[in-house]
């Protein structure tokens, strides 16, 4: 004979919604880390082309 506790499963559906809603702020929190380190990223390859350009354009003026 199984016995359950009523009582405790009374909050059952509150802890669904907090687990929810922590798995949707750490999904979300994820996802803004990848497109901040995808845009520094980007700034770093572009200022490297612009270098790049500039050493070709300096080499050229010589």
């Amino acid at each position: 004979m199984v016995l359950l506790n009523w009582k405790a499963l009374e909050n059952f559906p509150l802890l669904m919604y907090i687990l929810a809603a922590k798995t949707l702020i750490l999904c979300l929190a994820f996802a803004g880390v990848k497109v901040y380190q995808r845009k520094r990223l980007e700034k770093k390859m572009k200022m490297e082309q612009a270098e790049k350009q500039k050493g070709e354009m300096d080499k050229k003026e010589n």
